[in-house]
């Protein structure tokens, strides 16, 4: 799972164009949204295409996408429950 979220944290960085944001300082358990890394609902959209591209899985299920957003952690284990 370390490795899911190190690909994660720096799928963020670079997909989101996130400036002076270092995929190491991310931390695990903050919030994507709002105080935590600031993302916004255009982000959202990003982060979608993100683990499609990145993960090939697809989510279609606003209220499953809201929860797996909630947190690099939320995020990475949604995407290791769907590899399993």
């Amino acid at each position: 799972m370390d490795n899911i979220k190190e690909k994660l944290k720096k799928a963020l960085v670079e997909e989101l164009k996130l400036e002076d944001v270092d995929p190491l300082d991310i931390v695990d358990d903050a919030p994507l949204f709002g105080e935590g890394l600031g993302l916004d609902s255009l982000d959202a959209i990003e982060m979608v295409v993100l683990v499609q591209r990145n993960f090939g899985l697809a989510m279609q299920d606003q209220e499953e996408a809201r929860l797996a957003f909630a947190s690099v952690n939320a995020l990475s284990a949604y995407i290791e429950a769907r590899l399993a």
